[in-house]
């Protein structure tokens, strides 16, 4: 496995009852890279999240990350070793504060204990670092709010602030803008360009303008196997991808 190659799969595959929702996939992800994961609904693309940070188990293929075969860990072996998921739908927890949130987030970080049947001093050491994560996210002024109390954008920056605390080396984003009116995607997408700054970044979005505009490379899903890559410009120009994706005819 070449060294700027963070993730790869191999013939990748996962069959439901008969059903082959992913179909013998081989991905290669770059080091440094934002890499797009499009397709049409049904196109397996939440499959292959699944199947990559180990919500799922595939029926046949291997994944490797950074040279290692990690295609029997466990989720939280997977995240430990640097390869962690922001969801679709957003996952905080609506009656902590933004501050809390992260910080929960920094001590999952310290291993096995939440230390909930410590002195709150324990927990308030982290308190800097976390402010300075919202910080980094934008949302600062927000750490004592409840999270309930955000705007569904702020919230989706405050899920990224909560992954990011774990510092992953690969942040794997599952439709990151949804939902979302222009402001907020606008926020989003300066964030991601910057976590991108020092990280590997996967992300599946719909958003084709959010594609354009983040992607250094796409992988294009049709039925549960890859239909074209390469930049935006290849992908969005091939006649393949604009039937099956795009629809006949786009412009």
């Amino acid at each position: 496995m070449p060294d700027d190659i963070i993730l790869e799969t191999q013939n990748l595959a996962k069959e439901f009852a008969g059903f082959v929702a992913v179909g013998g996939v081989s991905l290669r992800v770059v080091r440094g890279s934002v890499h797009a994961l499009i397709g049409p609904n049904g196109a397996g693309k939440t499959t292959c999240f699944n199947l990559l940070t180990k919500f799922l188990q595939p029926s046949a293929g291997r994944i490797l990350y950074k040279g290692r075969d990690i295609t029997a860990l466990a989720p939280a072996h997977v995240a430990r070793l640097g390869l962690v998921r922001s969801f679709q739908i957003s996952a905080v927890f609506p009656r902590l504060t933004a501050l809390e949130n992260v910080r929960i987030a920094l001590q999952r970080k310290r291993g096995a204990s939440f230390d909930f049947w410590r002195s709150k001093r324990v927990l308030d050491r982290l308190n800097d670092q976390a402010m300075k994560m919202l910080d980094d996210v934008g949302l600062s002024s927000f750490a004592p709010l409840p999270a309930a109390e955000l705007s569904y954008g702020r919230k989706r920056a405050l899920e990224i602030a909560t992954t990011l605390a774990l510092d992953p080396e690969l942040l794997l984003l599952d439709e990151p803008m949804a939902g979302m009116g222009r402001e907020d995607i606008e926020r989003i997408s300066a964030l991601v360009r910057t976590v991108a700054a020092s990280r590997t970044v996967l992300m599946v979005e719909h958003n084709l303008s959010v594609v354009e505009d983040l992607s250094d490379r796409i992988t294009v899903l049709t039925r549960g196997q890859i239909l074209a890559e390469g930049n935006y410009q290849t992908v969005s120009s091939d006649p393949k991808v604009r039937e099956a994706y795009l629809g006949v005819g786009h412009g």
